[in-house]
């Protein structure tokens, strides 16, 4: 059996996220201590989302006759855009960190609303599935409490 270039170098990938912030750490063995690797932030994601919009929707003629009309309502919600941006992010990294033979796998943390975006991002960037997922909000919580989830399941 041929040994990649990084087979000693192996790790596990955790993911703790919410739509404002993602924290990626890193861990030896399942159980072993967490170690904050990269961070990743959409600080738009608590701004209103009025304060994300700098000007009203245009308005358009009807492709047949006089009729004009605004396109405020065509408008995709900002915040969303945001959070899938930040999603892609984190999953192209994690599809970086497993296409150079680094990981052993990865875990998803996330706030409930949260984890179907990073998941939705998945499968074009990383060609396996998390060994675990949380649905669960620990974004900015210490090292050990995440460690002690984790262990939980």
């Amino acid at each position: 059996m041929a040994l990649t270039a990084h087979s000693g170098n192996k790790y596990y990938l955790v993911v703790v996220a919410d739509e404002s912030r993602a924290d990626i750490y890193q861990r030896e063995r399942k159980r072993a201590p967490l170690r904050l690797t990269r961070s990743f932030e959409n600080e738009a994601a608590h701004l209103k989302t009025d304060d994300l919009i700098t000007d009203k929707g245009g308005r358009a003629f009807d492709s047949f006759g006089n009729g004009r009309h605004t396109m405020s309502g065509e408008k995709s919600d900002p915040k969303q855009h945001l959070a899938e941006n930040l999603a892609r992010q984190v999953a192209e990294h994690i599809g970086a960190k497993e296409h150079g033979g680094h990981l052993y796998g990865f875990a998803l943390v996330a706030a409930p609303r949260f984890l179907g975006t990073i998941r939705a991002q998945l499968p074009n960037r990383v060609h396996s599935e998390p060994y675990l997922t949380i649905d669960k909000n620990v974004v900015g919580q210490r090292e050990d409490a995440i460690a002690r989830l984790l262990d939980q399941y």
